[in-house]
């Protein structure tokens, strides 16, 4: 729904999108089907070759290979080579001291959204990210708009706590950046929002920017 409604929406066809770490595929092919209208090429990076084998299939099987271009390489390297204008990217988000945990590849640092920050520092003119209630999202969005971002648009939705996520060395360790207000969350959920960052110029002023209205509902989880 998001990569649908924020980011297709968003683009030209001109446009070159580039997508970070692509698993099955299956957010971005569903998105080129119902959107149905998508005459650009969005890109995707993933590292692991069978996630990468999986998203190229999937593709085909989809009938979407000509929208999307699956590469079994690392992203950054491949924005060397690029000029994306618009990045889509669901990032590990799992905060944790270290990544010794239970699935180290959904680590995303110490506060959970240093992956995330790196993303958003790389001066692309438009970012549709995924952001985490319990990953210290102030701090996050607060970053975006010292990027030059304002925020768009967003979705909600609320997540329960699953296997990861639920570690007691995960719960601990976010439990404890909760009395820091680093992280935001109840016994039963947290919620994950799909955001819309654009840099802000002259058409997009910053009276347009939903941040705060944003983090008042992801801070209000107690």
């Amino acid at each position: 729904m998001c990569v649908s409604k924020m980011a297709l929406k968003e683009c030209r066809d001109d446009e070159q999108v580039i997508e970070f770490g692509t698993g099955d595929g299956s957010p971005v092919i569903h998105a080129l089907e119902s959107w149905g209208r998508y005459g650009g090429v969005i890109h995707g990076f993933e590292i692991n070759p069978s996630a990468a084998a999986a998203a190229r299939n999937n593709a085909a099987a989809h009938g979407v290979t000509n929208s999307y271009k699956v590469q079994n390489s690392c992203f950054f390297k491949g924005l060397e080579q690029a000029s994306p204008s618009m990045l889509i990217a669901n990032p590990p988000y799992i905060a944790a001291p270290d990544d010794d945990i239970l699935m180290p590849a959904l680590h995303g640092g110490i506060d959970g959204a240093v992956l995330t920050r790196t993303l958003m520092s790389l001066g692309l003119d438009k970012a549709m990210l995924l952001i985490s209630s319990y990953s210290n999202p102030v701090e996050t969005l607060e970053h975006a708009r010292s990027e030059g971002y304002i925020l768009r648009d967003f979705m909600l939705t609320s997540m329960p706590f699953g296997t990861y996520s639920s570690e007691p060395k995960v719960m601990d360790w976010i439990t404890r950046m909760k009395r820091e207000s680093k992280a935001f969350f109840t016994s039963k959920t947290y919620l994950l929002a799909g955001v819309l960052l654009v840099k802000a110029q002259a058409a997009v002023k910053r009276q347009d920017d939903l941040t705060d209205e944003l983090l008042s509902i992801m801070t209000a989880l107690h």
